[in-house]
């Protein structure tokens, strides 16, 4: 079957915005390769036409920041929208102790927030103060996020609360406060809802911070398999305040220190020196001891994570440093739910993995037993019977 006659015969164009519309301007084939990649190009086939080829970049633009104190500041940063966020200037944005040079707030000013069950009932009364300082009429929805839980009913019970409210699809962002897996369902409703409207994502759990919310995917696990159904959608903002481990249990820091272990040993020797030296006082401490040393293992676990996402943020090319420990965990951990956690899965998985590397001469034994005694050094299973 031919697609098109006089194939041969092509013309490409380049799109332009002039005054309120679109128009085609015609660009030579020895051009093509100096077109700016933000360009809409639309390229013709055929004589008459019966072929269109159309190329469109994708933007995103996303910011993470790292906050103090989020829930008692005097800045309104979770009530930006993302016109806000674009125009602001960051020393304004941390500095500001009131409402001006944001949006104006009125008496009709409203958020919805999604919170994990868990955090809502360590800190629902400082979310409410916090809308209230600012006359904000806050929605907020206490919703069970868990491994188990994170399935399409709760994604559509969440939907179904939006579609209540009723956002603004540009001044009213939808937030998530939680974990990892709260942020998942809230994520992915709001790039469903209307087919996206803005979020603001603020992790509550180490690894939700160094990894879940700093980059764009978003998901439901489907047919007990993780995260089958899912978008690559990042939110316009993310906060991360580290003030919020200061209530997460032991076993929950341990778990997001095996992401950060994983960062360590696929990119980053010095964070690798530091989990050996400092990481078990870190957890003792949920990070709230040694501030430089934590400040220094948080920003190089983030830095290195969004050194491999953002250049490949729709996960085009699947070979990928950060999928490291995520080979036969996604399969252990649904089988074998509740009992591990998503990084005790992964540690385990980069505990097989090590040890297979040694069986096929890329590791030595001494290499191999470095790794394993810093995993047991953070508390992080590196066997299951599974």
């Amino acid at each position: 079957m031919q697609l098109n006659d006089g194939a041969h015969d092509s013309h490409l164009y380049s799109l332009e915005k002039k005054d309120d519309t679109w128009v085609s301007v015609p660009v030579s084939h020895e051009d093509k390769e100096s077109i700016p990649r933000e360009k809409f190009i639309i390229e013709t086939f055929g004589s008459p036409t019966k072929r269109w080829k159309a190329k469109s970049t994708i933007e995103f633009e996303y910011t993470v920041d790292k906050v103090n104190g989020l829930l008692s500041s005097l800045s309104p940063l979770l009530l930006i929208t993302p016109e806000d966020y674009s125009a602001k200037e960051i020393a304004n944005r941390f500095n500001d102790s009131s409402v001006s040079g944001f949006h104006s707030l009125n008496k009709n000013e409203r958020r919805i927030a999604f919170v994990d069950e868990t955090v809502y009932k360590l800190y629902s009364t400082q979310i409410s103060n916090y809308f209230d300082r600012f006359n904000v009429q806050a929605t907020i929805h206490p919703v069970i996020t868990t491994e188990e839980t994170k399935s399409v009913e709760t994604l559509k019970h969440v939907l179904k609360l939006i579609d209540q409210f009723k956002p603004e699809r540009r001044s009213e962002p939808i937030i998530g406060i939680g974990g990892g897996v709260c942020l998942d369902i809230v994520g992915l409703a709001a790039t469903l809802y209307r087919r996206r409207t803005p979020y603001i994502r603020v992790p509550t759990t180490l690894l939700a911070l160094v990894d879940a919310s700093v980059g764009a995917k978003t998901g439901v696990n489907f047919c007990n398999g993780k995260n089958k159904l899912g978008a690559y959608v990042p939110p316009f903002a993310v906060f991360l305040d580290q003030s919020f481990l200061k209530t997460l249990p032991k076993r929950h820091l341990s778990n997001g220190m095996a992401e950060i272990l994983k960062m360590a040993l696929v990119k980053d020797l010095k964070l690798f020196e530091l989990l050996e030296e400092f990481g078990q006082s870190l957890i003792d401490t949920k990070f709230q001891g040694n501030q430089a040393v934590g400040d220094e293992v948080l920003t190089k676990a983030i830095d290195t994570m969004l050194e491999e996402l953002v250049p490949n943020l729709w996960e085009d090319d699947l070979d990928r440093l950060v999928d490291y420990g995520h080979v036969i965990s996604p399969q252990l951990e649904m089988e074998v739910l509740p009992a591990l956690l998503h990084g005790e899965a992964v540690c385990i998985d980069m505990a097989f993995m090590c040890f297979l590397s040694h069986e096929m001469g890329y590791l030595d034994g001494h290499e191999v037993m470095r790794v394993i005694k810093c995993m047991r050094k953070l508390d992080i299973p590196v066997y299951h019977a599974n």
